[in-house]
């Protein structure tokens, strides 16, 4: 079945046929389908929460189906929200580039879709958590309480890296306006209303770009990068 631009067969296949030793491989397989899902639309926090959604679904259809002893299927489940927090890193960054190019032009982060788009950033770890938590309440009947509770709790307690990032992006945001106004820099609109209007997809664009820039790297680029090729 393909829905939101994943193959969710594929990934719950993935999960009833692992074991906790091929960790890495279902990290991966993730956060391949959860970039490549999210490089198919705008980055609106609405298409976020649907694939995510998506993604967790079939991972915990694959891991219900598992016959591996609770432990193992907690370390396959940690390994699948890693993948998406993976992904999710590299739409922050996106969000980032996206929002220094309008600064930089001397926007305002107070105009409506760069004020929404910081909001959106300041909530992503809880959106994450939140979108995990129902989900894996709407598949019920699945033999995963225990694992998934643990999982949960562990991101909940530890926090994503996507959520520390997309906070350190707020602020880092924030102090540079500030700087800016303190010197008394021209902060007039320069970026047109369209560009404005159209953050999302921008910040899309940004997203692929970030992909086939790293696939163009050098193999020493390749090894030292930490965001998921796509």
């Amino acid at each position: 079945m393909i829905k939101a631009g994943i193959d969710q067969d594929a990934i719950t296949k993935m999960f009833s046929e692992a074991t906790a030793k091929q960790g890495e491989a279902l990290r991966k397989g993730v956060a391949d389908a959860t970039l490549k899902a999210l490089q198919g639309r705008e980055l609106t926090m609405e298409n976020i929460k649907k694939v995510l959604k998506t993604v967790t679904a079939a991972a915990a259809a694959g891991a219900g189906k598992n016959d591996a002893v609770p432990a193992d299927v907690e370390t396959m489940l940690g390994k699948a929200v890693e993948g998406m927090d993976s992904a999710l890193l590299e739409a922050v960054e996106a969000n980032r580039r996206a929002l220094q190019q309008f600064v930089d032009q001397g926007a305002s982060l107070q105009e409506k879709q760069l004020k929404g788009a910081l909001a959106n950033l300041e909530k992503m770890e809880d959106t994450f958590f939140v979108t995990l938590s129902k989900t894996v309440e709407s598949v019920g009947g699945l033999p995963l309480e225990g694992p998934w509770k643990q999982v949960l709790g562990s991101l909940q307690s530890k926090g994503s890296d996507s959520g520390a990032r997309a906070t350190q992006t707020v602020q880092d945001m924030l102090a540079q306006t500030k700087v800016a106004l303190s010197a008394g820099r021209d902060s007039s609109m320069k970026a047109t209303q369209a560009m404005l209007d159209g953050y999302a997809a921008l910040a899309r664009g940004v997203l692929i770009g970030m992909s086939e820039g790293l696939q163009g790297a050098s193999p020493a680029a390749h090894s030292g990068a930490k965001a998921t090729e796509r």
